[in-house]
């Protein structure tokens, strides 16, 4: 068996290089003729016939393994990298396979491929069922040796075992070996024969190892999050350091720094929460505080710097938007002057098709950007507005604003510094009073009699300073209680004179309608009078402006020229070049106001649907 087994393998090592066929060599090809028979197989792989098609040899065969026919899950080394797609029609064969102790036979290919259970996760154990009942554990290891590594090999009783492989695509190997029949050495007992069924098999081993690899790999991904976290997220704020004379001093100097201001406003915040004020130290820490005012000017200029580059980037964008805008004219004029009849009709009709979409998607992205800026400008017209009709109203209130604005500040200011004398003459006196009990601890009882007048007259002289100061502070905030009241009725009046003037404007735009309305009807008194019907009006024609009674005009005259029509489009691109603020909606609306001098007629069918203006009144008149 041995020679045969060499000579076959060295025979499949040469088939890349020379494409020769992998022959049997049988003693009595006739009594394996019949073997194979009986078990219902077709004879091959004798008296020189390929036992496998050559497009799934392997060139790279390892003759140390005892498989005669090139297994494709069988190779070692081989991982589980799919092979190449085989076609239908030519679907692959199993050969025969020939061990030291046994040979395994391949099943019928006309029969159903062998069924398998769904995969456990991280399986690396099989069940080979079907087993001859004398087949040994070495007879099994024999033949599943050429899938893998064995881990172990649990057989049992009822011609069934279980093998655990080293890896998890040796599984996929096995499972190839499913169907075949093994045959122990060239007996025909029953014993020694027998049809193997390979199947994952669930153990608990794989299942823990396969959980332990989930374990480990989810410890490794919270690892990798945690680092990158850690990696990303923002450093931690200085610590803030305590109040101390020197530290108040050292950041009263920082707050007046601009480019410290920031930390140092911290730091006095933090201060002042942790309830840092004192009597003692609210000398310093309105100083800061007043030092932290200072910068309101400072960041108002700022303010009103970075306003002035907003409006030359506003005023930048607006040019831009303009240069656009010509541009898009442009381009809308070489549309216009290709599709006039001297060139459209050198165009073919795929040419036109291509020239009339991009002319219609270059209308509209046109008008889209004239809407945008036409909006821009109605913004910044209803801005400018509001703006000089503010200054109009408050023009005489300025001053009167501005006077009772500095009284306020100053009464302000005058009242906080009052306050703050009122607190260091009590602190004063607190410590007086301080001394005074220490004083007379220290002598036991005893009172120096002439220190007693003294201290009593500079009691009370400082109880008559703080009376005054009071009220000096009452008088003061009853100033500023006036002031206040003061303010309330200039802004009543303020209030007043906004509303008067706005029912002034509202007043003269009725009456300028109302005279536009009478010189319209005038007009057309005056067109009707050469009739014979001239002492009675045929119909009395909606109010006008002065603006639409242009547009009107402009309108009859251009629709006078096209005496088939025009689409809206086409009539708006005109009239926007005399007036850009005029909509395409405010020409339509117009016209549908007045259907005795225009109407619409629509032409086309379908997709080419189009509607039309034309001018009919000089067909009223006619008809009078």
């Amino acid at each position: 068996m041995r020679p045969a087994m060499s000579s076959a393998a060295d025979g499949m090592g040469s088939l890349g290089a020379e494409q020769a066929h992998v022959g049997v060599p049988v003693a009595d090809p006739g009594a394996w003729a019949t073997a194979m028979s009986n078990l219902g197989i077709v004879p091959m792989g004798v008296a020189g016939q390929p036992l496998v098609s050559d497009s799934i040899c392997i060139q790279s065969f390892d003759p140390s393994m005892s498989i005669i026919a090139p297994i494709n899950p069988m190779m070692a080394g081989i991982s589980l990298v799919p092979p190449p797609p085989v076609p239908a029609e030519m679907p692959v064969v199993k050969e025969i396979i020939h061990c030291k102790s046994c040979t395994l036979f391949p099943q019928n290919p006309n029969l159903p491929p062998p069924s398998t259970r769904e995969r456990p996760p991280g399986c690396k154990t099989v069940f080979v069922g079907g087993l001859p009942e004398n087949a040994s554990e070495e007879i099994i290891r024999e033949v599943f040796d050429q899938c893998g590594e064995i881990v172990a090999v649990r057989k049992s009783k009822k011609n069934f075992c279980h093998i655990r492989f080293a890896e998890e695509f040796m599984v996929d190997k096995a499972l190839y070996l499913s169907g075949y029949r093994m045959r122990i050495g060239s007996s025909t007992d029953k014993k020694d024969s027998g049809r193997m069924h390979v199947d994952f098999a669930q153990a608990r081993d794989d299942l823990y190892e396969w959980e332990c690899k989930q374990r480990l790999l989810a410890r490794e991904e919270r690892h990798r999050r945690r680092v990158q976290e850690e990696r990303l997220r923002p450093p931690s704020p200085p610590p803030i350091m305590h109040y101390s004379e020197h530290e108040a001093a050292l950041l009263a100097e920082k707050l007046k720094d601009d480019n410290k201001f920031s930390e140092a406003s911290t730091v006095l915040l933090t201060w002042i929460e942790r309830g840092e004020v004192s009597r003692r130290s609210a000398n310093q820490f309105y100083s800061m505080i007043q030092s932290a005012n200072s910068h309101v000017r400072r960041l108002l200029g700022e303010k009103a710097q970075r306003e002035e580059e907003m409006e030359a980037a506003r005023e930048r964008f607006r040019s831009a938007l303009l240069s656009i805008l010509a541009q898009f004219e442009q381009i809308a004029a070489v549309f216009t002057a290709a599709t006039r009849q001297k060139a459209w009709d050198h165009f073919s009709k795929a040419q036109r098709k291509n020239i009339d979409i991009w002319r219609k998607q270059c209308e509209e992205l046109r008008n889209a950007h004239s809407e945008e800026i036409m909006g821009i400008r109605r913004e910044e017209e209803m801005e400018m507005s509001d703006d000089d009709s503010d200054e109009n109203l408050s023009k005489k209130m300025r001053l009167d604003d501005s006077a009772l604005g500095t009284q306020v500040c100053a009464l302000r200011e005058e009242n906080d510094s009052l306050r703050w004398q009122l607190d260091a003459y009590r602190n004063e006196v607190e410590l007086l009073k301080q001394e005074q009990g220490k004083t007379q601890r220290a002598e036991d009882g005893s009172v120096n009699e002439q220190q007693l007048p003294f201290l009593q007259q500079s009691m009370l002289g400082m109880q008559q300073q703080l009376r005054s100061l009071q009220e000096e502070l009452r008088n003061k905030e009853r100033d500023l209680e006036w002031a206040r009241e003061e303010q309330r009725c200039v802004e009543g009046e303020l209030r007043a004179l906004r509303e008067k003037l706005q029912k002034n404007v509202d007043t003269v735009e009725v009456n300028h309608m109302e005279m536009s309305e009478k010189r319209l009807n005038g007009y057309t008194g005056s067109l009707h009078s050469g009739q014979d019907r001239s002492s009675q009006l045929t119909a009395r024609g909606p109010a006008v402006s002065e603006k639409e009674a242009l547009l009107l005009g402009i309108i009859s005259t251009f629709l006078h020229v096209h005496p088939f029509g025009a689409n809206i489009e086409y009539l708006w691109s005109y009239v926007q070049r005399l007036d850009a603020k005029v909509s395409a909606g405010e020409l339509e609306g117009l016209m549908t106001r007045l259907p005795r001098m225009f109407k619409q007629e629509f032409s086309g069918v379908g997709a080419t649907l189009e509607k039309r203006w034309k001018f009919c009144g000089f067909d009223g008149i006619h008809s009078v």
